[in-house]
Order: structure tokens, then C-alpha cells, then sequence
């Protein structure tokens, strides 16, 4: 592995170097959270700098019409700037954004909403309110994804250092545009401790005994290949151990462990995943100990979130978002609403109670059976819940079925919404609409599309993730 990475930096020791520029302003923030500057009106696009900063930039990638580059030195240190909390800021793929203090990160997420409405959409709205900020800043997530490796990154001054490293096993995150590094996590501050000391105490068991060869993805070798955690804001936990094979003596000598270490875990799970992908969404779910799910509740509303499920993975932000999307859907308790992208029912569930009726859709068929059960366990009586891809169930035929909604909310995937499903949704002539996105380039375009017959009313973005440049927007559209 060393000496892989020391054959790299020969050969590109010996490529022909690209151009530095010296003490150059960054102006601005790009909309997928890199830096902007210009020379001689070439934008450059520069990792973890600030506006303000002055710097040598390295150019590392030259296109016709922009470039990419990273700073070098630091000559002037902008005002706006914050010391990074983290470790592992600047290897890491996330929290970017940990530089910058975190009102200037919301002046620069709501800039991205409007940049994106007028420039991509030519949209303009009647009202826009300011972004609706995270109470929380840290340990605010409830999900995380972490990936073994037995090829650990090393950073370029571990490798210039004189420390050995016999052990290149590793338990974190991917390196950013390399799908084969993992990035040997210490402390991560987006979950709460428990979180921590669940993969820290993983990965020294794994090590210690035998039997646990950590995943290599290259050669699809080894038993250890992901842990996912998951907690509520109601104090449950949920863990999920992936291996690759089903080696039955090593799978149950780890989850006895880790059912005695951490009682705090009501739910203790594991898969035995023998594809080439990490997705889960089609393996078979084991219960070792607990229960198969865990609860969140909202408003005296409990919600079940299993394994497979969706749902925002913040949980004190996502009620903030599901209240503005009630009140932009201004319900008085006669209206059919379509619910699109339902997930696991929550939004149709919490907007239950000032509705006629809500009809929900979803691909994830776990995700609808925990939908139902989420209205069976709070006793709503009138939602109905359908799983399939969108554009195959949300057709002309079914809307002429259930009756044209009064109200539709839509919350897709950040590729947004297929052209089949917008006209779906313009064929059904809901007075409202209630577009919530993740992200603010493909809901400009979706609306661009539905202005042959809407009118963008009220704008709302809100921050659902500190220290990265992701942004959630809440749309409400009427119909002309």
C-alpha cells in the first residue's frame, strides 16, 4: 500500500508541473461548496479556502472553459473564517464547510436556493424567507454508513513521516473520487458519542481476533464490510453489521460482544451481503437481538424506522421541515392529497390530521409496509400507501381513480422528478403544490416545468446539514 502511494507521487513528481498563481483573492462560493477565484477570466475552482482568503493556488486541473486547483499558501487569512473542529477536516469527504463560520454558511446556502430559482428556473417567487438554520451544529445526524477496508488512506505527512504502519486495516469513510481508500475514523462529531464508541469498539474487536479480515473491494476478499447506526430522537439505537460471508462461528462471537457491551442498542441486526455493491435495499435482514426497528416521534406521532427504511437524518430539522410543508399546504381538513416519494409515511401521517385523505407513494416496498404501520400504530385511518417506481403508478389512469388531489407534496431524490411524473402532476391540476428538495438545481429545472401552470408563491430553504454546502428548500406552487 506504501509503496503504491509512493509510485504515484514519483510519477507525478515527474509530469510536467501545472501553473501557480500567486496571492489571488477568493471571491466566492461555488454551488457545490468549493471556493471561486479568477485569473484572467478563468474561474478556478479551490477546496476548504474562504472568500476573503488570500492565496498560491496549484493548479491541478485545466479545462477549456474553468479550472481546479487547491491553496498552497496562505497570505492573507479571510475574516470569515473558523477553526475546524474536526481531526479529520481535509481528508474527510464531509463537513467541508467546517472553515467557515455558520452564518456565513447559511448566507452562502441561500444564495445557492436563489442562484439556482432564477438562473436554472427563471423562477420568481412572491415571497422568499431566509434560510431556517440548524439548532444543532454537531452530532445532529441520526444515520451514518461506515465502511472496512484493509487498505487505509494515509495522509502525505504519514507517509513522509518515519512512523510504520503494519496494521492498514480501517473503519470510516470513503476518500472522495476513490471507491478502494477508507479513511481510518477516530472521532466523527455528526453523531453522538455511543456512535463512536460502537465503531471504535468494532474495529479493535476485529482486529484483535482472528477471523474478521477487514473487506479488500478489489478483490472482493475478506468478512468485514460495513456497519450502519442509526438512533432516535426517543433514545433508541439501531446497528447494523454487514458481512460478506456468512461464517456463522466469527458472525456470532461479534454480536454476542456487542450485545453484552452496548446495552443501549434496542435494535442489533446484521446482513450477510455476498454482491458487489453495498446497497442493502434487496438482502435479508437478520434480528440478532432487539427489535427489527427503532421509533422517532413527532407531535405525539411515533414513527417506525426499520433497516431499510428512509427518513431524514436530522431529526430535529426534518420537524422543522415537515411543519413549514403543513403550513404551506394550508389544509382544512377537506382536501385529497398525494403525498409523492412518501418514504416511510411520514410527511402523509403528519399531515394526516388536517386532511381528508392522503395517498402516499413510494418505490422502497419496505418502506410503504412501515408507512401502514406507522398509520395503523397512530391510529390514522385515512391514508392509503402504494409502492412502485413514481412514473409507472402515478399515471393519468390512477389519478382519474382516486380523484384529482387538492393538494400534492413532492419530496424526490436529488435527480428530482422524471418528465413522466411532472406530467402526471400537471395532468392532476392540484390548486397546490408543496415541492420539497434536496436539492435547489433539479427543483429549479422540475419548476421550470411545471410554470406552463403554476406560479411559485413562497420559498424556503432550510439548513439540514451544518458544515456542508447541502441545502433543503420547501416550494409552495398555485395553481393559475
Amino acid at each position: 500500500m506504501r509503496g503504491e502511494i509512493l509510485k504515484l507521487i514519483t510519477l507525478a513528481k515527474n509530469k510536467k508541473p501545472l501553473p501557480i498563481h500567486e496571492k489571488v483573492t477568493i471571491t466566492d462560493i461555488a454551488a457545490e461548496g468549493k471556493a471561486i477565484a479568477k485569473v484572467d477570466d478563468k474561474v478556478i475552482f479551490i477546496p476548504f479556502v474562504a472568500p476573503g482568503d488570500v492565496v498560491d493556488i496549484q493548479i491541478t486541473r485545466k479545462k477549456s472553459s474553468y479550472a481546479e486547483g487547491k491553496a498552497i499558501h496562505f497570505h492573507e487569512y479571510s475574516d470569515k473564517r473558523a477553526v475546524p473542529f474536526c481531526e479529520h477536516f481535509g481528508t474527510c469527504g464531509g463537513c467541508k464547510w467546517q472553515h467557515i463560520p455558520y452564518d456565513e454558511q447559511l448566507k452562502y446556502k441561500q444564495q445557492q436556493v436563489m442562484d439556482s430559482l432564477t438562473r436554472i428556473g427563471k423562477i420568481e417567487a412572491k415571497e422568499t424567507f431566509p434560510i431556517l438554520g440548524s439548532a444543532k451544529t454537531t452530532y445532529y445526524r441520526n444515520k451514518l454508513e461506515f465502511t472496512f477496508s484493509n487498505k487505509k488512506w494515509l495522509t502525505l505527512e504519514q507517509i513522509n513521516s518515519d512512523e510504520s504502519f503494519p496494521c492498514m486495516d480501517a473503519l470510516g469513510f470513503h476518500i472522495p473520487g476513490l471507491f478502494d481508500k477508507v479513511l481510518d475514523i477516530n472521532k466523527c462529531w455528526l453523531q453522538n458519542d455511543l456512535s463512536n464508541r460502537i465503531r471504535l469498539d468494532i474495529r479493535e474487536f476485529c482486529i484483535s481476533n482472528e477471523g474478521y479480515e477487514f473487506f479488500d473491494i478489489r478483490k472482493q476478499t475478506g468478512l468485514m464490510r460495513n456497519i450502519i447506526i442509526r438512533t432516535s430522537s426517543t433514545g433508541e439505537n439501531m446497528l447494523i453489521v454487514i458481512f460478506y460471508k456468512n461464517e456463522e462461528e466469527q458472525i456470532e462471537k461479534l454480536m454476542a460482544h456487542l450485545t453484552a457491551t452496548f446495552p443501549e442498542i434496542t435494535s442489533m441486526l446484521y446482513i450477510v451481503n455476498e454482491k458487489c455493491n453495498d446497497t442493502i435495499t434487496d438482502q435479508n435482514v437478520v434480528v440478532y437481538n432487539g427489535k427489527d426497528y427503532i421509533e422517532e416521534e413527532m407531535e405525539g406521532l411515533k414513527f417506525k424506522i426499520g433497516p431499510k427504511s428512509f427518513y431524514q437524518t436530522n431529526s430535529d430539522q426534518a420537524y422543522n421541515l415537515y411543519k413549514i410543508t403543513r403550513e404551506f399546504a394550508g389544509l382544512t381538513g377537506s382536501e385529497l392529497v398525494y403525498d409523492l416519494y412518501t418514504g416511510t409515511g411520514t410527511i402523509a401521517n403528519f399531515v394526516s390530521r388536517s386532511a381528508k385523505k392522503v395517498i402516499g407513494i413510494e418505490y422502497v416496498p419496505e418502506a410503504i409496509e412501515d408507512a401502514k404501520v406507522n398509520s395503523a400504530n397512530n391510529k390514522i385511518e385515512n391514508t392509503l400507501f402504494y409502492a412502485g417506481d413514481m412514473k409507472d403508478i402515478l399515471t393519468q389512469e390512477f389519478i382519474n381513480q382516486h380523484g384529482r388531489p387538492d393538494v400534492i407534496i413532492t419530496d424526490p431524490p436529488r435527480a428530482g422528478m422524471h418528465d413522466d411524473v411532472i406530467n402526471a402532476i400537471l395532468f392532476a391540476e392540484a390548486q397546490k403544490i408543496v415541492y420539497v428538495s434536496c436539492n435547489p438545481a433539479t427543483q429549479a429545472r422540475d419548476l421550470s416545468l411545471l410554470a406552463a401552470k403554476y406560479d411559485v408563491i413562497k420559498v424556503q430553504p432550510v439548513d439540514m446539514f451544518p458544515h456542508t454546502h447541502h441545502v433543503e428548500n420547501v416550494v409552495l406552487l398555485e395553481k393559475r
